[in-house]
């Protein structure tokens, strides 16, 4: 009988060997801020990669090269430090040996992470990170999801002139390399298409009070505000401009206007507008993966919170990693870069496509913004709308604020 033992196991071990060799892991490893400054955003970002995650293994897994991939994923809390990350990111490769990273949320946060990955030759897909010159440093294995800084504000200001071409313009932003960055380039982006800048100041990002430079912008007569940097500063700036009653036309704000949580601001978010990187009502076809609808029904059920754009973007990060692993065929980094470097794709967050010259490579190049307002329904709820370009547009722009702060969407619509 012991001989029927053995035979049986003879016959049955090419089968286990086989589903062991079939179902492996791949790590993805990243850092989440759980804590600090940025910590609202990054939980947005964290949510994307996770419902992905959760949706690919729940099908299967990632199947690539005849090999089933299931995802794991290694992350830490970086606490909004780049100290921090600098660590965590050396950790991750040296000790928790992923295979592949995403990047922290921010852009000053992601341009450490950059330094440790490219120095292992590790790829790394960045989201939540959108400033240019991490991308120009001669990085081969750093691809790029957002839309570069560069162009962050060109949709907000097209929109403005469209409305009013005499504006005065406030730049009043965070001093971080992100938010500077962005508005820098929408700075000489205004003056191109002929606004007038009539004031310009950066503050300190742990910044509470803005009561001194709300005077400041209000002596300098600018009707339109332009500026922010993620979301405790930005809901604070747009509160404190709201109860001081500064009369502004037109107000843009980086990232904190996407988060669903700007409507706890109440009739201080009225108006306030956000460039997006991506929308729900976005209609995208997408080539692969869920649409935008599927997209934020899964997420709604998952955290009974509507998707943002970081959460959005998260996701894509995730269906653009598992795309490019599929064309390869493999977990190899070099093969999988290559792949990265060919993808001219559609999802539902838009088209994706990077640069690859080596001055750029892994600058998104591809992918579009759209401007979104909060408007209110006709119970009067806050809603967000895109307002901007018109293709997209889902709403007129209620213009000037002041005027529509107590009327509905519908309302104000009829009182163009």
């Amino acid at each position: 009988m012991r001989w029927l033992t053995t035979l049986a196991l003879l016959i049955l071990l090419p089968f286990f060997l086989g589903t062991a060799m079939a179902q492996q892991t791949v790590t993805i490893g990243f850092t989440v801020s759980n804590t600090g400054s940025l910590n609202v955003d990054s939980q947005e970002q964290f949510r994307g990669f996770e419902l992905w995650r959760d949706q690919v293994n729940a099908a299967g897994g990632i199947k690539a090269g005849g090999k089933t991939y299931s995802i794991r994923f290694v992350n830490y809390d970086d606490e909004s430090k780049p100290q921090r990350v600098q660590q965590l990111y050396t950790r991750m490769i040296l000790q928790d040996k992923a295979d592949f990273l995403f990047s922290p949320y921010s852009s000053g946060l992601t341009a450490t992470a950059a330094i440790v990955t490219e120095q292992n030759g590790k790829l790394m897909i960045t989201t939540g990170a959108a400033e240019d010159k991490t991308y120009k440093q001669g990085n081969r294995y750093l691809f790029q999801m957002f839309t570069p800084s560069s162009d962050y504000l060109t949709s907000a200001l097209d929109a403005l002139k469209a409305h009013d071409t005499k504006t005065q313009l406030a730049f009043v932003y965070a001093d971080d390399s992100f938010s500077s960055a962005v508005a820098a380039a929408g700075k000489a982006y205004a003056q191109k298409i002929g606004l007038k800048v009539a004031f310009d100041e950066a503050y300190g990002p742990e910044t509470a009070d803005f009561g001194p430079i709300i005077d400041k912008v209000v002596a300098s007569h600018a009707t339109a505000l332009v500026g922010g940097g993620h979301y405790a500063d930005g809901a604070t700036l747009a509160r404190q401009f709201h109860n001081q009653k500064a009369k502004l036309e037109f107000v843009s704000l980086l990232v904190a206007p996407d988060s669903p949580k700007f409507t706890e601001l109440g009739d201080a978010a009225f108006g306030v507008t956000v460039p997006s990187q991506w929308e729900p009502q976005s209609a995208y076809k997408p080539q692969f993966g869920p649409s935008g609808a599927e997209f934020a029904k899964a997420y709604q059920a998952k955290y009974n919170s509507p998707p943002s754009y970081e959460s959005g973007g998260g996701y894509t990060a995730g269906m653009i990693l598992q795309h490019a692993i599929q064309q390869a065929g493999t977990l190899d980094a070099a093969k999988v870069a290559q792949a990265l470097n060919a993808t001219n794709v559609t999802t539902f967050f838009g088209q994706t496509r990077f640069a690859t010259g080596a001055n750029e490579h892994g600058l998104q190049i591809g992918h579009a913004m759209v401007l979104a307002q909060w408007q209110k329904d006709k119970a009067g709820a806050l809603t967000k709308q895109v307002v901007w370009p018109a293709q997209a547009q889902t709403a007129r722009m209620v213009f000037p604020i002041w005027q529509g702060q107590s009327k509905t969407l519908e309302e104000a619509q009829k009182a163009k």
